[in-house]
């Protein structure tokens, strides 16, 4: 029986690539294609994709595939994906929620305390020889009785919140509607939000309707005082007013897995001593990436056997 042919963009696990070229017939690329990088032949028997989020699937690729029937995306995000224009074809999407919750999240207060405990900075202090010569590092700054605001209370907000609230900080959200079963006190407005974060968390999706919802005003109501930890997508914080703010004092720091401009993030930023970077690595465990590559592969299964998807996207 000849193996169904599947388009696979992105970098994956290699465990998620063997079990993939086990089922399926694969054609890998890491970057998403051009069409005309595609031969005639092979478009014509494409007839799933399975993606990185980050590298998606637009619509001049679903386009140039007309045997296209499936697209499985390797996590969360679907903002790399036209959902318009699958759903023009129906076209079902997959993705893989719930299976990085937790590593996200562990990944989020790791920057809130790498942030507030300088831990960075101090592990420097004491390679380069500064403990021995200078005396103490400068004091940090505390968690625990502190504000933490989430701006998106979805699966990784939610997660994120509960473990603020195992440190004993006061949470708060925010996010398009209130959620019933969250114990923690909604604001609807994020400027009011960040106005009474120390902590402000990013974890809402990306997107067009999210385009710099961290605006500058969001950027300054939370004040010299206060610290942006962004997981989410890069598109949702104005990175320049980002930038201007911290390197003016206006924000006291930043800590961000993600950027605008990924994987090359803003020379300006960079050399700012007030923010850490990281290289959008918040579901980066051995499990958790196999467990979502393994996802992704059965839906792609469960697609072509008739069966009913085990992750579809509404």
């Amino acid at each position: 029986m000849m193996k169904i042919d599947v388009l696979s963009i992105g970098a994956f696990p290699e465990a998620t690539n063997a079990e993939l070229a086990k089922r399926f017939a694969v054609t890998r690329y890491l970057q998403r294609p051009a069409p005309d990088a595609l031969s005639a032949d092979l478009k014509n028997r494409i007839r799933g994709i399975a993606t990185e989020a980050n590298r998606g699937a637009d619509r001049a690729l679903i386009s140039a595939l007309p045997k296209l029937e499936v697209i499985a995306v390797f996590g969360v995000g679907t903002d790399g994906i036209d959902l318009a224009a699958a759903r023009e074809r129906k076209i079902p999407v997959t993705n893989t929620p719930g299976v990085l919750t937790d590593e996200v999240a562990d990944l989020a207060i790791g920057l809130m305390l790498a942030s507030a405990r300088q831990i960075l900075f101090a592990d420097r202090y004491v390679r380069d020889g500064s403990w021995a010569s200078k005396g103490p590092i400068p004091l940090g700054r505390s968690v625990s009785g502190k504000a933490m605001g989430v701006l998106g209370l979805g699966g990784i907000g939610r997660a994120i919140a509960d473990r603020g609230a195992a440190f004993r900080m006061r949470v708060i959200y925010s996010g398009p509607r209130r959620k019933p079963d969250a114990p923690y006190e909604y604001i609807a407005d994020p400027v009011e939000l960040a106005r009474r974060s120390d902590y402000l968390f990013v974890a809402c999706k990306g997107g067009p309707e999210t385009q710099h919802l961290v605006s500058a005003a969001v950027i300054d109501a939370l004040g010299p005082n206060g610290t942006l930890v962004n997981v989410a997508r890069g598109s949702v914080v104005d990175e320049r007013a980002l930038i201007a703010a911290l390197a003016e004092g206006r924000l006291g720091h930043a800590a961000l897995d993600v950027f605008e401009s990924a994987p090359n993030p803003s020379p300006e930023l960079l050399k700012l001593p007030n923010v850490i970077v990281q290289p959008h690595h918040g579901s980066a465990t051995v499990e958790t990436r196999t467990a979502i590559g393994r996802l992704m592969i059965d839906n792609l299964s469960a697609h072509f056997a008739g069966r009913p998807l085990l992750t579809p996207v509404p």
